[in-house]
């Protein structure tokens, strides 16, 4: 009887592409893969550096584990695992603890699935993970993550993604545009690509090789994929000849997620960005200049070291006045080795929470705005897989979304369809059912 693995992921779209390929070799090897419940006899945990939580979270994910499955062997790689390697091996429960550059080798490790007193500890320092390993995730037939970047040769003050995953380094395009293909084929419809730094594609072996714009220009001629979608780029990434690009392209779509982190300037050098706030407003100009429809997602950091309440006030005003549709919020929270966690002028706990409170409020208001600037107008929507109170729900081009009364026949299926009004649940509802097809 085949050995059963359970995978939990923590974090990115790129951790799920690479914990799907991780999958993919367990598969290979003969293991089937069931649910956490299932009673593995292997647990993979893919943990998440970027927020304190992530950290509590994976020792909580060992223990309920070894609840449902009490001899399964666990095994802990991701970015957590590369930085405190010592502190995961000390979990009651965990077998083995992978770095970067041998998490993509697990197979080869996983030899022996006896319990140790010990957990086997394999983790080369941050420079020997220097190969670019492809991933993409597989399961969800209506979208998959693709991986084309791994790495970050930027020095933002508060980040440990260069830590956990080392320098910038990317697939060649040839095998990009393979591997969409072989996704194609298998009838998913829209790719969402996904890397650390994804607008630094291009460089192998230390050397830049490519742009990012090469590889959307190639990926624009990929036979069988309706959309692709662009996960998030640096805002002095993001070039004239990509907004243009997309504006024009046959299949990507209408949708930038551009981290800013922050609306003041002075914050803003603080964290070492390569930009100042000037740039930001730039950019969202041209896209909307373009693509007025267009769909904009923002990352933002409240509670840095040394902002004032002006400061966050200059960024709430920023974000306010900026033709954007929502927000991801980070509270920040001190993480060891960045030069932020030595700073002055420590935010306290409760005042970073009502900060994230202000923005998480704003971010609800932009997008209920944005989605009203959306109905009454025919979109095609893909439609995915999930049933809730009846529902489904799917996306337009412009990441609108929307529910409709559940049908089997529209799973993975690109319609077109007649937004008419947001419902309370904030979703934009459409036509019936019956009139759902406006042909």
């Amino acid at each position: 009887m085949n050995k059963k693995v359970a995978f939990y992921t923590l974090g990115c779209k790129l951790n799920y592409s690479e914990t799907s390929s991780i999958g993919r070799m367990f598969s290979q090897a003969g293991y089937n893969t069931v649910d956490f419940t299932d009673t593995p006899d292997v647990f993979v945990i893919n943990t998440c550096s970027v927020t304190e939580n992530a950290d509590k979270k994976c020792k909580k994910i060992v223990k309920e584990a070894l609840k449902v499955s009490p001899n399964a062997y666990v095994t802990i790689v991701g970015c957590y695992a590369q930085l405190k390697p010592k502190e995961i091996a000390e979990i009651p429960g965990v077998d083995m603890v992978l770095g970067a550059a041998e998490k993509f080798q697990i197979i080869d490790h996983i030899t022996d699935l006896t319990k140790k007193p010990k957990a086997l500890v394999l983790n080369q320092p941050v420079s020997e993970a220097n190969q670019f390993v492809p991933a993409y995730s597989f399961g969800d037939r209506t979208r998959t993550f693709l991986k084309v970047q791994d790495g970050c040769d930027y020095s933002c003050t508060f980040c440990t993604i260069p830590l956990a995953r080392g320098a910038s380094r990317s697939d060649t395009i040839e095998n990009v545009l393979k591997q969409a293909a072989d996704i194609a084929a298998s009838g998913v419809k829209e790719i969402v690509l996904t890397g650390v730094n994804l607008g630094d594609f291009g460089i192998r072996n230390g050397q830049r090789e490519d742009k990012f714009f090469d590889l959307v220009k190639a990926l624009d001629e990929v036979e069988g994929i309706d959309r692709i979608r662009i996960s998030s780029i640096e805002p002095n990434l993001l070039t004239d000849e990509i907004i243009d690009f997309v504006a024009t392209s046959k299949r990507f779509v209408p949708h930038f997620h551009i981290p800013l982190q922050s609306g003041s300037d002075k914050i803003l050098g603080l964290m070492r960005r390569r930009y100042k706030r000037n740039l930001y407003t730039d950019r969202v100009a041209k896209i909307k200049a373009v693509m007025p429809d267009c769909c904009i997602g923002v990352d933002v950091i409240v509670g840095f070291p040394g902002e004032t309440r002006e400061d966050f006030v200059d960024t709430y005003n920023f974000l306010n006045d900026l033709d954007i549709s929502y927000l991801h919020v980070f509270t920040y929270s001190e993480r060891e080795n960045t030069l932020a966690a030595e700073m002055t002028g420590s935010v306290p706990g409760s005042t970073r929470a009502d900060r994230s409170k202000m923005l998480h409020i704003l971010s609800e208001k932009k997008r209920r705005a944005f989605y009203e600037t959306q109905l009454n107008k025919t979109e095609e929507v893909l439609f995915e897989g999930d049933i809730k109170e009846g529902y489904m729900h799917g996306f337009t081009r412009n990441y609108v979304k929307v529910k409709a009364k559940y049908d089997p026949v529209l799973v993975n299926e690109l319609k077109k369809v007649y937004l008419t009004n947001i419902s309370s649940d904030g979703d934009v509802e459409i036509t019936e059912a019956e009139e759902i097809l406006v042909h």
